[in-house]
């Protein structure tokens, strides 16, 4: 991948923040636990490492949970049922063949991980035509690395899901209904007309099971390397098909 393109400048959290419900308008006085974005990004990163992926997937999967994260989306989740569904599977299994206008998988569903550090490496396919992405498994992973294509092309990109559609101009993301967790098929392109942005957050909040779930992973980054831990995870080129 190229140049990173966000770079980390605030000290990391090391202590949940408890946000009170009431300040949320929220009834009663049970606290909310939420998370710095640095610490955010530092877990989805570590929690992808763990669960096989390069360090190099690893640094993209933090970037694209952080980047959720501060648009107010549980990029958590998102990051936590990937990890999950995928855990222990072939990468060329869930890698995209970039050949043509249909970016599909060898198995039966892309990874968004591999599918959007792949998508910003070929953000110049845009130019030419609009790119379907799928089937793919958590299709908001996928909003992140259009932004970066949209930064990249110094234009607008629109991502639309069956559900929903995201249009982005690489800093801003106007957002409407809904991209879901189940397989879809998501329709790349370039151009759109930006809404109102999402109103950006400082703090991410995300479910607990998710977050339980990412730390899980993130733990296998401290247990000794297998011999086929270390061949599944090592490869700094992305597993592209064609």
């Amino acid at each position: 991948m190229g140049p990173n393109l966000y770079v980390c400048r605030c000290a990391l959290s090391r202590r949940p923040f408890i946000a009170k419900l009431s300040s949320l308008g929220l009834p009663g006085g049970v606290g909310v636990v939420t998370y710095s974005l640095n610490e955010i990004q530092t877990t989805s990163k570590k929690a992808t490492r763990g669960a096989g992926y390069s360090w190099g997937l690893a640094e993209e999967a933090g970037f694209a949970v952080r980047w959720l994260c501060n648009q107010g989306m549980d990029g958590c989740a998102a990051l936590a049922r990937t990890l999950t569904q995928f855990d222990g599977a072939d990468f060329m299994d869930i890698s995209p063949n970039v050949q043509g206008e249909q970016w599909s998988a060898k198995g039966d569903v892309l990874c968004p991980l591999i599918a959007g550090a792949v998508l910003s490496d070929h953000a110049n396919k845009l130019r030419a035509q609009a790119v379907n992405v799928g089937p793919v498994l958590e299709p908001s992973l996928l909003i992140p690395f259009a932004a970066l294509c949209a930064r990249a092309l110094q234009g607008v990109v629109t991502v639309e899901f069956p559900g929903g559609v995201a249009i982005l101009d690489g800093n801003n993301l106007s957002y409407s209904g809904h991209a879901g967790s189940a397989t879809e098929i998501v329709v790349i392109r370039l151009g759109g007309e930006l809404g109102t942005p999402n109103a950006a957050v400082s703090r991410g909040n995300p479910e607990s099971s998710a977050w339980d779930a990412l730390n899980k992973f993130a733990q296998r980054t401290y247990a000794p390397a297998t011999e086929e831990s270390r061949m599944k995870g090592a490869g700094a080129e992305l597993p592209i098909v064609g």
